[in-house]
């Protein structure tokens, strides 16, 4: 019997002594902040690299094609020189890292999507000597119902977000963009934060880029954008937001601060022949 005490005392403090299980950790989550984000007259922006970079590759700033300008619906601008600069912010966005310049408009447009990529006179490891960092384009089809911020340097503020789903066709005006990322309604964004980055808070890189929301409740006019099925039946959604996918971009980015419309998996629409 004593024995048996003994033993029992000893499975006891055997017991206690060992390590408890560790709790399921809970998914790690990035909050965006300003970091990489740029200021821009009329728009905000980002600059921004696909996963396989060099710190020599030229950077890249990526804001909406009608943040050049309102190009035509089908029209596709490709290596134009251009002359346009950017305040880099820290990640508070309460002040500069120092300015930046575009030497080319590397690509744009508003068919199927509403994307423009510039190409700065500095490189990615310029960008970190500044105190900066690139954010990731994400190569994946983000999903529904993930949370998102859309980071605006134009307003200095960073919207908190859930993506509601995709929409077959968003037509606004002349314009028609492809599977474009509608947020739920509590997502007030506004004019200005055109050209925003939208990070995926779960891995903190970029799945999207904003570019409107219907703002008067009208059917597929300029600044009200509705839904298209792929049907052909229109739904228009008062006071919703949308972004466009930027997943389809990343195979197109080759390296040397390039957009290669010819490399395998590129999404990026071509000028018409």
């Amino acid at each position: 019997m004593r024995h048996l005490v003994a033993v029992l005392a000893a499975l006891v403090l055997s017991v206690s002594a060992a390590p408890a299980s560790a709790a399921p950790s809970a998914p790690a989550r990035v909050e965006p902040d300003f970091t990489g984000t740029v200021s821009m007259r009329g728009c905000s922006g980002a600059v921004v690299r696909p996963p396989a970079h060099q710190p020599s590759d030229p950077a890249l700033v990526m804001t909406n094609g009608h943040c050049v300008r309102f190009l035509e619906a089908e029209e596709v601008v490709v290596d134009q020189p251009a002359d346009r600069e950017f305040t880099l912010l820290d990640s508070t966005g309460e002040d500069s890292l120092g300015d930046l310049r575009a030497a080319t408009l590397v690509y744009a447009t508003m068919s199927r999507t509403d994307v423009a990529l510039y190409r700065l006179t500095a490189t990615y490891g310029d960008i970190e000597a500044m105190g900066g960092r690139a954010l990731e384009l994400s190569a994946e089809h983000p999903a529904a119902g993930i949370a998102v911020g859309v980071v605006s340097g134009y307003w200095r503020h960073v919207y908190s977000c859930d993506v509601d789903g995709y929409a077959y066709r968003l037509r606004e005006g002349r314009y028609t963009w492809h599977d474009s990322m509608r947020y739920t309604a509590d997502c007030r964004t506004r004019g200005g934060t055109s050209g925003s980055p939208v990070v995926d808070v779960a891995t903190g890189k970029v799945v999207a880029v904003n570019n409107t929301g219907n703002e008067d409740g009208e059917r597929c006019t300029d600044n009200n954008p509705c839904e298209v099925d792929a049907a052909g039946e229109v739904t228009v959604r008062q006071g919703i937001g949308y972004a466009q996918q930027t997943f389809q971009i990343v195979p197109c980015l080759t390296g040397g601060g390039r957009v290669d419309l010819a490399a395998p998996g590129c999404g990026l629409p071509r000028p018409a022949a």
